[in-house]
């Protein structure tokens, strides 16, 4: 019989023919170590992101059984005593907490129906740019952002439309005669916080959105031209079909934070005015968790906001999967 024409070779030690079960054992086992011995170095320089996700992320998971007891700091995780589904009773009882996970979810969603074709918009840009030395100041620039802390991002915010001492309150006072309380009136506080959000975090995010562009054939690019296509039919036809599965995987995985909106975004630009559309799920569990001590009920609001988040990564990744477009 043929030899097997694969490019592995421990198929191709193991599936010539003739060959006693008994070699091929050993050459498969012989052809294992080697690749092992080939790939140590690499297995060490991973140890220490395994480390840290089992100590960060793995092992913490264990603290969630807080949800279901009496916590206090006294007797510990595991002598607290348990109160079963109680404090999820609690918590979806008090109306107030409807409010903040409704408050949550439609931050996040609007968060990334809006803020989600940024970064594919500045990378359609970007990559359209044919001058190196400006398309790399606008990229600095547009990175820029991402390495502020949210300290920064609303101090700036505070600069510019305070009520008090806004840049942009200053200039309407001389235009109109009046200013406008940008950070204390619902709408206009949304729009801020929007805005702040795709600022800081569309011109990080085209980085990948950019690095899946570069993978294109430029002989696509080529034909299109040849073809009479504009440089917009270029863009619609070639580029953004060549992201799809990008823009897809990162779709997915955004989905897993919509009931997450985030601590520090909130935090540092909320205000008492506007606290029945910015109070979310992480203010919730400062406030009550962290300040009051109250830690079984936010242990569980968080194990609720983590279930959700995983049924929305699920389900959006069978969605995709009908398009051959899933994660996994």
């Amino acid at each position: 019989m043929k030899a097997w024409k694969g490019d592995d070779p421990i198929q191709k030690q193991t599936l010539s023919y003739p060959m006693k079960p008994s070699e091929a054992h050993t050459n498969v086992r012989r052809l294992q170590r080697k690749r092992l011995k080939q790939n140590v170095p690499l297995i060490l320089m991973f140890i220490p992101v395994i480390a840290f996700f089992v100590a960060f992320r793995y092992i913490p998971i264990l603290g969630n059984v807080i949800a279901f007891k009496q916590y206090n700091l006294m007797q510990g995780i595991w002598g607290s005593p348990w109160v079963g589904l109680d404090n999820f009773k609690i918590i979806f009882s008090n109306p107030q907490t409807l409010q903040i996970v409704k408050n949550t979810f439609l931050l996040s969603f609007f968060g990334i129906v809006i803020g989600f074709p940024f970064p594919i918009l500045v990378a359609v840009m970007l990559n359209e740019v044919r001058r190196m030395w400006w398309k790399k100041t606008v990229q600095t620039l547009l990175y820029l952002p991402h390495f502020f802390s949210w300290v920064i991002i609303g101090g700036i915010v505070v600069t510019l439309f305070g009520s008090q001492a806004g840049v942009v309150n200053a200039l309407l006072e001389q235009w109109t005669g009046a200013k406008y309380p940008f950070l204390y009136q619902a709408g206009s506080w949304l729009t801020i916080f929007f805005g702040s959000n795709v600022w800081k975090e569309a011109g990080f995010g085209a980085i990948i959105y950019l690095a899946a562009m570069s993978s294109i054939d430029p002989h696509l690019y080529e034909a299109a031209s040849m073809d009479g296509a504009s440089k917009l039919r270029q863009i619609w036809h070639v580029t953004l079909p060549g992201i799809v599965p990008t823009a897809t995987i990162m779709l997915i995985l955004a989905m897993g934070r919509v009931m997450d909106v985030g601590f520090d975004p909130i935090y540092n630009l909320q205000n008492a005015v506007v606290s029945d559309v910015s109070n979310v799920i992480s203010t919730y569990i400062y406030t009550i968790g962290i300040q009051n001590g109250l830690y079984s009920l936010t242990t569980s609001m968080g194990l609720f906001e983590s279930v959700i988040g995983l049924i929305l990564v699920v389900g959006a990744n069978r969605i995709a999967r009908k398009f051959n477009q899933s994660l996994w």
